[in-house]
C-alpha cells in the first residue's frame, strides 16, 4: 500500500531517521514523534495506517499506550524494542500489537512487515466492510461488534484480523500455518499464545461459551472452523 501513513514514535533522534528515511524511500509516507504526548495529539487530526512504536519512551508505559493504540485505532501497531525477552514479545501481542521487531534491526525488514500487515488478502469479500452474521453485525470501518439490540462492543485491528479470516472462510478449517502465512509475524509460541488470547477475546465479545462455542470452533491439532452464516454488504 504505497502512500499509508506510518507514524514513528522513538526517542532515539537516530532511530527515528533511519526508519523514515527507509520507509520513504519505500513510498510510505512518515510522521516521527519523540514523546507520546506529541503523538498523541497528532492521532487527533491524523489517522495512520501503521504505528510503529517504542516500549521504553520517557513520558509514558510503551505497552499500556500499544493496548490503548489497538483498541481505539483501527491502526496496526508494530512494537520496535531493544527488549529481546520472549515474554516481553508475548505480552505485547497480547496487548494487540501486530507485530514486534526487536532491535537492532535491518531497515528493508521492517518495511516488509510493514508491507505484510498491509497486504489485503485477494478474496471477493475484501471489498466490504460490513458482515452480518448470527445476530450481529462485524464493522471494520469502525472496528465494532453490534448485536441484535443494538449494543455495541469495539474490537482491536489484531482481533479484527483473526475475525475477518473467519469470515472470510465460513466453515472451512483454518488451521495454524495458514494463519500464521495470512497474517504474518513470527511464528512459534509467541505466535500461537497471541492467536490463543485473540480468539478468546473474539468469543467473549461474541459472548460465546468458552466450554461450548457456538462460532468459532476449536478442531484440536487440526485449527479452527467459523459456523456463522455471513452476509457481506
Amino acid at each position: 500500500m504505497t502512500g499509508a501513513l506510518v507514524t514513528i514514535l522513538d526517542d532515539e533522534p537516530a532511530i527515528r531517521t533511519i526508519l523514515a528515511d527507509a520507509l520513504e524511500e519505500a513510498g510510505f509516507r512518515t510522521l516521527s514523534f519523540s514523546r507520546a504526548s506529541a503523538f498523541e495529539a497528532a492521532l487527533k487530526t491524523h489517522k495512520p495506517d501503521v504505528c510503529l512504536v517504542d516500549l521504553g519512551l520517557p513520558d509514558t508505559d510503551g505497552l499500556t499506550l500499544v493496548h490503548k493504540l489497538a483498541l481505539e485505532q483501527g491502526a496496526a501497531v508494530i512494537i520496535i524494542s531493544g527488549r529481546a525477552q520472549v515474554q516481553d514479545r508475548v505480552t505485547g501481542l497480547e496487548l494487540g500489537a501486530d507485530d514486534y521487531i526487536i532491535k537492532p534491526f535491518d531497515p528493508a525488514e521492517v518495511v516488509a512487515r510493514i508491507r505484510v500487515r498491509l497486504r489485503t488478502p485477494k478474496t471477493a469479500t475484501q471489498t466490504g466492510q460490513i458482515a452480518q452474521f448470527n445476530g450481529w453485525t462485524a464493522s471494520f470501518d469502525s472496528y465494532t461488534l453490534t448485536d441484535d439490540q443494538g449494543s455495541e462492543t469495539p474490537f482491536s485491528h489484531a482481533e479484527g484480523e483473526v475475525l475477518r479470516l473467519f469470515l472470510d472462510a465460513p466453515k472451512r478449517l483454518i488451521s495454524r500455518a495458514q494463519m500464521q502465512e495470512m497474517l504474518g509475524g513470527g511464528a512459534g509460541d509467541s505466535f500461537d499464545r497471541a492467536m490463543d488470547v485473540r480468539i478468546s477475546r473474539l468469543r467473549t465479545k461474541l459472548r460465546e461459551d468458552p466450554k461450548n462455542p457456538r462460532l468459532i470452533k476449536t478442531i484440536y491439532g487440526a485449527g479452527y472452523i467459523f459456523l456463522g452464516d455471513v452476509q457481506w454488504t
